[in-house]
């Protein structure tokens, strides 16, 4: 099993830069996959950006020219660099790591960390 900690949400102002961490611990042998996706008030979990085992990397079309995603092997841990955010972006943000478990696919999930976008 894959355990993911997440950090680094908090409020910022309009235009303004976060970076998003998560760690993972457990099973990370069995890690296909990482990335983030978010989920704003009475709306559907997004897709924003996700990171494949052999290091390729897919953006939503909302944040590919602003947010990057990033990979730390040596501490298991991918980070999501965000820039100039907007005030419709606030959301809570979770972390996902897909595995492949004896050939069975399965998502893990963050807590989720919110992030705030406010004047």
């Amino acid at each position: 099993q894959v355990h993911l900690v997440e950090s680094g949400g908090g409020l910022v102002q309009p235009g303004g830069s976060l970076r998003l961490s998560c760690a993972a611990s457990g099973s990370i042998h069995t890690i296909r996959v990482m990335g983030w996706y978010r989920q704003a008030p009475g709306k559907q979990r997004e897709l924003v950006a996700t990171i494949t085992e052999g290091g390729s990397i897919l953006y939503a079309d909302a944040v590919k020219d602003r947010f990057t995603l990033s990979r730390d092997d040596a501490k298991n841990t991918v980070y999501l660099q965000m820039n100039r955010l907007s005030p419709e972006e606030p959301a809570v943000h979770y972390c996902n790591a897909g595995t492949t478990v004896l050939g069975e696919e399965n998502d893990c999930w963050g807590q989720g960390t919110q992030v705030t976008v406010a004047s």
